[in-house]
């Protein structure tokens, strides 16, 4: 398929390209054009992004079991053994035929393993949700080069505004944008609204361009749409991550290990594209926990429960703050405006301290639990050893 035609809008794109073309027919997968993905090794190391979310905790809570999400992307290495058995056939809108199951750039699989990736032996590097059902939607070719060049296929708006419909009919619960348009396009818009409207909780990186112009980004612009910046290790923003009213949120998106194609993993992956599924593995997990809220309570409880981050309150840099799974999880917010949520702990407030204090709890809650359950068992040993010698030597019979 040819690059954008001089008569299609002129769409600049960050990571991923869009294109026209109609959902094609199953048949087998496409052969790479561009040459393949940067390999991958074995990582012991857990990254940083881990140990600041800790995800053993999360999993107490859930896990993400019983969720779809969407990963519009350059496809997903189905094969990759922390992704197997978790990447459902999607579709292909660049290539006739195939299910998405496939990756020729590396960044969808990096994408959906942020996400999804199961633990395995004598690797550090694990996903947020691993519980939930990744449905891979391949729009893209692309690779970006480091001195900012491009190369690669992709699709045009309508066929990207195609994709996002196209994971709505499927059962997306939430749908993971690593892509960015740098002009308004009106079936995009359409087919987000779409979306909104089907309550899926959309999630859309705000783009890299910061240092070049800060143009304002699609789809994280539109309404409905939860935009998510990065940062760095130090909480910091990431330099090239973009400013504006459209940041709602930040997340992990500097020197990020994710999995590679083939098998493996790669360290050191920066931009917001490596953000965003932090937030919508984030989503998948509320979506799991709190099935009866809607995908605006899940973006307001995301936002709500956020930790306090340089730029002050709904700054147009930092947004909410940081994304924090777990007091996502667990603390009691309104389900009205973000700003009447109820008060959060401080800044200063350790993370670990706050969960070892709420494992603290339940071991105390466990403990009475058992106490009352062995004053039972003892009450009722103590009945039988009355009752029953007196039964026994009435042979049974009502007494006088």
């Amino acid at each position: 398929m040819a690059l954008l035609r001089a008569t299609t809008a002129v769409v600049l794109l960050a990571v991923v390209g869009v294109a026209l073309t109609n959902p094609p027919a199953r048949a087998a997968e496409p052969a790479c054009r561009t040459e393949s993905a940067t390999p991958g090794q074995r990582i012991t190391a857990v990254p940083w992004p881990q140990e600041r979310f800790a995800p053993d905790r999360l999993a107490s809570f859930a896990d993400g079991s019983g969720v779809t999400v969407a990963v519009i992307d350059s496809g997903v290495d189905a094969n990759h053994k922390q992704l197997a058995n978790k990447v459902r056939a999607g579709t292909d809108f660049l290539d006739p035929g195939g299910t998405g199951r496939i990756d020729c750039a590396g960044h969808g699989t990096a994408v959906a393993s942020i996400i999804a990736a199961r633990r395995v032996n004598k690797v550090g590097f694990r996903g947020l949700a691993p519980g939930v059902e990744i449905l891979p939607i391949r729009v893209s070719e692309k690779r970006e080069l480091v001195d900012g060049t491009a190369t690669g296929e992709t699709v045009s708006a309508a066929g990207f505004a195609d994709s996002i419909d196209w994971a709505v009919d499927h059962g997306a619960d939430v749908i993971n944008l690593s892509v960015v348009l740098y002009a308004d396009n009106a079936a995009v818009k359409r087919a987000i609204a779409r979306a909104v409207r089907a309550d899926v909780v959309v999630v859309a990186a705000v783009g890299n361009q910061y240092e070049k112009g800060n143009p304002r980004p699609y789809p994280a612009a539109y309404d409905g749409v939860l935009g998510v910046g990065a940062i760095v290790a130090d909480g910091t923003r990431l330099p090239q991550s973009q400013v504006g009213p459209y940041v709602d949120i930040m997340a992990p998106g500097g020197d990020v290990t994710a999995a590679a194609t083939g098998g493996g993993q790669v360290a050191d992956l920066s931009g917001t594209s490596y953000a965003a599924p932090f937030v919508s593995a984030t989503a998948a997990l509320l979506r799991e926990y709190y099935p009866e809220l809607s995908a605006a309570e899940i973006i307001r409880r995301i936002k709500a429960t956020a930790d306090p981050a340089p730029g002050g309150k709904d700054s147009a840099a930092y947004g909410a703050g940081v994304v924090n799974p777990y007091r996502a999880l667990t603390e009691t917010v309104t389900t009205g405006d973000p700003e009447q949520a109820q008060p959060l702990p401080a800044a200063s407030v350790d993370p670990a301290a706050v969960a070892a204090q709420r494992q603290a709890e339940r071991t105390r809650h466990r403990a009475l639990w058992l106490a009352l359950g062995g004053a039972l068992v003892a009450a009722v040993a103590l009945l039988c050893a009355i009752v029953v010698p007196r039964g026994a030597r009435r042979h049974w019979r009502p007494a006088a």
